[in-house]
């Protein structure tokens, strides 16, 4: 009998938040600390919430277009993400409330590839189907813009 895995998961962690500005947040087996530059009042141990925001991003972009290019036979040898966020400032800075923080946002993602034709264009409309962190930077009103990019 086939095991059916859960659509719908539930995450649970208890962040520790050792100064106004780190905090720790244990997942799985890791502890991922979240901070601000030593100029902001942080100890620089790891990225910001917004930079964190935008390496979600980065990072989801290339697990999904690697799952869908071997779901859809296409190799993409080695591959490098170029971004490019504009990120409205205003809202941590409280000098206002902003409605879209990351008004624009575009990665470049550079494939090595021997793909022919339209694959690396497959591979990049069926990502921005499954991408969860594409979604909530669309679903926030961020303009996103993937290009998928023969290298060679």
């Amino acid at each position: 009998m086939a095991i059916r895995m859960k659509s719908v998961v539930t995450y649970r962690t208890t962040a520790q938040c050792p100064t106004h500005s780190r905090t720790e947040v244990p997942l799985r087996d890791l502890n991922v600390t979240i901070d601000e530059p030593i100029e902001r009042g942080g100890t620089n141990l790891g990225p910001s919430p917004t930079e964190a925001a935008l390496t979600a991003l980065i990072a989801c972009t290339n697990v999904i277009g690697h799952k869908n290019a071997e779901r859809l036979g296409v190799d993409l040898g080695v591959v490098t993400i170029d971004a490019d966020c504009q990120f409205d400032r205003r809202g941590v800075l409280m000098q206002e409330e902003i409605d879209v923080p990351f008004p624009e946002v575009t990665l470049t993602v550079n494939c090595d590839t021997r793909a022919i034709g339209d694959e690396l264009a497959r591979v990049g409309t069926e990502t921005a189907k499954y991408c969860a962190i594409a979604k909530l930077f669309e679903a926030a009103g961020t303009k996103l813009t993937v290009n998928w990019v023969k290298a060679n």
